[in-house]
């Protein structure tokens, strides 16, 4: 079982970062090997639009895209996982530029025909909802804000997940970061490793 832990925040060491790691202690303590992508330190060029990757060869399980940056070999880890953690922090009542664009590159990952229209892509190899996902969202409003900053930001990872079949089992939004305690973080990164044994156990269920 492979973990992959995505990390939208532009700090290495803040405490986004120390959240997805601690959801990554808890699965690697409970059986999974993890391995992680800090989107900061790699190269993606924006999206073009020009949707090649969607609509070529449909047998391929990543489409071809005319960029030539990281995003081959991040799409290659994305798909041999059988589950996720999406960690970003709050930025403008949104998930960050980096997670986005991130996002945004996924497209080889999906299939339409060209003549299809005003439709929704499919999965070029559906989950069947037998890969799951945690999601962590951090910001320095209070955890009582969370319906205003966490919710959007969890909807927009969520329906990108719910396309490719990716099963949501846990969502953490972790406010007032900016004076959190010592203590009260502590508390929230055992939330996060727990969260890292609910997937693995959700994702050993759903494969029986």
């Amino acid at each position: 079982m492979i973990i992959t832990g995505i990390l939208g925040s532009p700090r290495l060491h803040g405490k986004c970062s120390r959240l997805l790691q601690e959801v990554l202690n808890g699965a690697e303590r409970h059986g999974a090997d993890t391995q992680r992508i800090d989107l900061i330190t790699c190269t993606i060029q924006h999206c073009r639009g020009c949707c090649r990757c969607m609509t070529t060869d449909p047998e391929l399980k990543i489409g071809l895209c005319s960029l030539k940056d990281d995003m081959q070999n991040l799409l290659e880890l994305y798909a041999q996982s059988d589950g996720y953690v999406l960690a970003s922090p709050v930025y403008d009542v949104c998930i960050t530029s980096l997670m986005k664009k991130f996002f945004e590159r996924k497209l080889p990952l999906f299939y339409r025909p060209k003549d299809a229209y005003a439709t929704i892509s499919a999965p070029r190899t559906p989950c069947a909802f037998k890969k799951k996902a945690v999601m962590i969202v951090t910001g320095n409003c209070g955890d009582e804000y969370r319906e205003l900053m966490g919710d959007p930001c969890f909807e927009m990872l969520e329906s990108q997940l719910l396309v490719e079949q990716i099963e949501t089992v846990e969502k953490q939004y972790v406010g007032g970061v900016e004076n959190m305690t010592e203590d009260t973080f502590k508390e929230k990164l055992n939330t996060a490793f727990f969260a890292g044994k609910k997937l693995v156990e959700c994702i050993t269920a759903g494969s029986i």
